[in-house]
């Protein structure tokens, strides 16, 4: 199966855009981009539109919330130690920061521990276990982890230890006769809102807001202002959109607020990031969290560990924090060698392998940093667009991450072969697993047998938003697209297709030369500017074929020198 060039459809969804125009005082072609996110009833469109802080949901409607806050809220009455055990990711290191600055503030003798990915692993373990007991530590409390931590937590309650869970990660099962048993832990209290019996009304948050949540709820227990929890809302709009949840429903409130009172920021450590990365605070938006700012956090996670990103996260002095900003920035620039390095090495192993032949690439780089494994994964998902696990080596045994397609949910794949594993977890989009080396052969071949893939689901699939001239655009039309935002998975920035367009001039810029510079002309001969971010050599070669093409974009208001002027985005043409 080589790799396709992707299909472009058109959203057809129906309504009077007119009349919802006038209604909401909107452009129709912002009417209709808001129906393709399926939002449709009077309510929300109004929602979607005036986003509002009241309307996020009470902590209290998590199964376990009020039992797990009673606890926590006894144990610091106490004066008993608490461990909380978070994880080495952005969302990880959020929920830990929430956490630990929220219990503090509740009076509690609270430490943190954060697992060394290459010496612990994911999550929850019985070395972490063993140090917190040998601490004279009375209560662990989770974060972004153990819901699948069932031997650790048993362990731990041997201990005699209080165990509190809270999490976001899909409930682990077994599967016979095509019946499911979930399955759950000796933990004291577990809120994770992807429980069965849980009545809370979305489920797609990450474990940062989860840990927000229980915050949210210590304070009022503690009788502790509830503006103050609101602090944390800038860590878990950043974790929100770092571990890639749906900006949809309460994650969208979340994330458009959460950056509003990041662009003034209070915390020292995320203000000097902001500043190392040069992101200008008022220009701040959730493709700096995702893409820029991001990961330097998850960088120490990968090449050193994670205990110094939450050191920037907590830093109380500017010249701690620009030190710690600066050396966060090192490691990402380092990691990114490394990574393009991964990438040349794994395309190389599908060649060999003809892996393209394959539902579901298994790449196996033995010497690859694991860390990285979960990148290079997502790098080769993206131009071939296949489920792709990518292992490597590891003193635990062959570990590895994948990265998925939306027609194949990889965490209920894994769940079918969950005999192979030493452990394993993740959602339908990524993974990730230890197992022997032994087995490696056989899970490729039960992955491979056990897919249901077509070839359709490997042609990638563009659609257009809305087919518009790009003389339709305007400045004010551009202006109003804001309130769409914030964009992310689940609420995609639009997309926009025009036809019959030349390009009359084109020139190579950027540092790495992929950058291309565009003036476009449409059929009536008007012209714009354009950039293209890709292959120009690719694009070069297609031009020199067509008198004129199709070209999806997006309209941006180019800043330059005092100058505004509109320029067209170009992301794909045929």
């Amino acid at each position: 199966m080589a790799i396709r060039k992707e299909k472009w459809f058109v959203t057809g969804k129906r309504a009077d855009f007119r009349a919802i125009g006038e209604k909401y005082g909107i452009d129709q072609v912002t009417a209709r981009i808001i129906r393709n996110r399926d939002i449709i009833e009077d309510a929300d469109i109004e929602s979607y539109i005036k986003p509002d802080l009241s309307k996020m949901y009470s902590p209290h409607l998590m199964k376990d919330m009020d039992r797990l806050t009673a606890i926590l809220h006894q144990k610091i009455r106490l004066q008993k130690k608490i461990r909380i055990i978070g994880d080495y990711d952005i969302d990880g290191i959020q929920s830990t920061y929430i956490l630990l600055k929220g219990i503090r503030r509740a009076g509690g003798i609270v430490s943190e521990a954060i697992p060394d990915r290459m010496k612990d692993g994911y999550g929850i373990n019985e070395n972490l276990i063993a140090q917190a007991k040998k601490d004279g530590i009375d209560t662990i409390i989770t974060c972004d982890n153990g819901i699948a931590a069932m031997d650790a937590i048993a362990y731990a309650k041997e201990l005699g230890m209080t165990v509190l869970v809270t999490d976001h990660h899909d409930i682990p099962y077994k599967e016979e006769n095509k019946i499911r048993t979930y399955l759950s832990s000796k933990a004291d209290a577990i809120v994770n809102p992807k429980q069965a019996e849980c009545g809370y009304p979305f489920s797609g948050i990450c474990g940062a807001v989860v840990a927000f949540k229980v915050v949210q709820a210590l304070y009022e227990a503690c009788g502790i202002p509830a503006a103050e929890a609101m602090e944390f809302l800038e860590n878990a709009a950043f974790a929100t959109v770092g571990d890639v949840m749906d900006l949809q429903d309460e994650n969208r409130i979340i994330v458009k607020f959460g950056l509003e009172q990041m662009r003034g920021t209070k915390n020292i450590g995320l203000a000097a990031l902001m500043k190392q990365k040069a992101v200008q605070p008022e220009r701040l938006s959730a493709y700096h969290l995702g893409f820029v700012l991001g990961p330097c956090l998850n960088a120490s996670g990968r090449l050193d560990t994670a205990a110094r990103s939450l050191k920037l996260l907590l830093a109380e002095q500017e010249s701690e924090a620009y030190v710690l900003a600066a050396e966060l920035a090192d490691l990402n620039e380092e990691r990114k060698q490394m990574t393009a390095d991964g990438v040349e090495e794994a395309l190389e192993f599908i060649s060999q392998k003809h892996l393209d032949e394959q539902k579901v690439m298994i790449i196996y780089l033995p010497k690859l940093h694991e860390s990285l494994a979960g990148i290079v994964a997502g790098r080769i998902r993206e131009k071939y667009n296949h489920p792709v696990f990518v292992l490597t080596d590891s003193e635990e045994g062959v570990k590895g991450s994948g990265r998925s397609i939306e027609s194949y949910s990889m965490y209920e794949e894994m769940c079918k072969c969950q005999d192979l594993f030493l452990k394993f977890g993740g959602h339908p989009m990524a993974a990730g697993l230890t197992l022997p080396p032994e087995k490696v052969k056989e899970f490729e071949v039960r992955m491979n047998e056990n897919a249901a893939l077509t070839e359709e689901d490997f042609i990638p699939k563009i659609y257009i938003d809305v087919p518009m001239p790009l003389s339709y655009v305007t400045e004010s039309i551009i202006r109003e697209f804001k309130i769409l935002e914030p964009f992310g998975k689940g609420n995609p920035r639009p997309v926009f297709a025009d036809k019959n367009i030349r390009i009359k001039e084109k020139r190579i810029a950027g540092k790495n030369q992929n950058v291309v510079k565009l003036t476009l002309e449409d059929a009536a001969g008007r012209c714009y500017p354009a950039v293209y971010f890709g292959d120009a050599g690719e694009f070069f070669n297609f031009l020199e074929e067509k008198d004129t093409i199709s070209i999806i974009y997006y309209p941006e208001i180019n800043s330059y020198m005092g100058r505004e002027e509109i320029q067209f985005v170009v992301s794909g043409y045929c």
